[in-house]
């Protein structure tokens, strides 16, 4: 009989990503729910020292592939092996984040599995062993409730920044098991090539705890200098509306929407954006929203914890030289 909790943790540059950790938390708050044990799976390459880390946040045992097969993602190889391990322990549920890897991931392992999935989901709960979710639907506007089928495992992604953390402890020492890497290889069609990193080296936009976006009202690139400095200030990641995005004004990485990133800031500073539903489908989970647009009647006030309506332009730098005033 299906039981416990089956988690997928994600590393990349061998360092275990925050949302591993965030899912992690989530599954001991579920499986102790039901008095089960939560089982980590980490897959890479020279990986296998991160595995403890795992259990400070909750995992009873981590399962550690580790091999150059899985040194950098691919769907077919990830899949391949997963799929494996879940059938081999029978997990009654199955959560990995809702990243662009998890995402990917969990789509083709549902596929695999013949079992139902949730994604991006901003809630869990369990019922008499039953997985519940609570996913945003019709672009942010409303909530699901949804429900699984008898099949197990039962799957789910989460959204970063949603499912809160456990305090790290040090003092627990999960198991950890050495998988089989034996596998099917005829079954690996891809492989990487060549990876071409930001140079940059700014947080992804999902997992950072600030962020400040831009729209249409920066009125140009050379603009966004002003929010780079205010970003820098406290702590934060610069990010875009769409239509600074098409403007060419700011990379795609940087597009937070619907057909951007979705993320959950514990700080949300919307600068210039008229708040359309495309874009508060990407952000509108975020603890505390700021906006900053000299249109009164722009719809992202209506989602705004705090707003300012007037020119961003004095409104920013002058945010930007108290925050330094502050800090000094």
């Amino acid at each position: 009989m299906a039981q416990g909790v089956m988690v997928i943790a994600e590393q990349r540059d061998g360092e275990i990503r925050k949302v591993s950790y965030e899912v992690v938390s989530e599954g001991k708050r579920l499986a102790d729910k039901m008095g089960w044990k939560v089982t980590a799976v980490l897959l890479g390459q020279g990986i296998k020292e991160k595995a403890a880390k795992l259990g400070h946040y909750g995992a009873d045992k981590v399962i550690v592939v580790d091999d150059t097969k899985f040194a950098a993602y691919t769907t077919d190889a990830y899949v391949a092996k997963i799929t494996d391990i879940v059938k081999a322990e029978d997990p009654a549920f199955l959560i990995m984040g809702a990243s662009v890897q998890g995402k990917d991931l969990g789509a083709r392992l549902s596929a695999r599995l013949g079992v139902g999935m949730a994604q991006d989901c901003t809630a869990l709960e369990v019922d008499n062993g039953n997985l519940t979710a609570i996913r945003p639907i019709y672009a942010g506007k409303a909530y699901a409730k949804v429900g699984f089928s008898d099949k197990r495992p039962h799957m789910a992604t989460t959204r970063p920044n949603v499912m809160a953390m456990n305090e790290p402890d040090s003092s627990r020492s999960p198991e950890i098991v050495d998988a089989d890497l034996s596998m099917d290889e005829s079954a690996l069609k891809t492989r990487v090539a060549e990876v071409l990193r930001d140079a940059t080296g700014k947080v992804d936009l999902t997992e950072a705890d600030k962020i400040i976006s831009g729209g249409r009202g920066m009125k140009g690139p050379e603009h966004f200098n002003i929010l780079e400095d205010l970003a820098a200030a406290i702590g934060a990641s610069v990010g875009a509306s769409r239509s600074a995005v098409d403007a060419g004004w700011r990379p795609h990485a940087d597009q937070v929407g619907q057909t951007g990133k979705v993320v959950s800031p514990n700080l949300y500073i919307a600068c210039g954006i008229s708040g359309a539903i495309q874009h508060l489908a990407g952000m509108s989970t975020s603890k505390v929203i700021v906006a900053i647009n000299k249109d009164q009647d722009a719809p992202i006030f209506q989602r705004a914890d705090y707003g300012v309506v007037d020119d961003l332009f004095k409104v920013v730098p002058a945010l930007t030289e108290e925050v330094k005033k502050i800090s000094h």
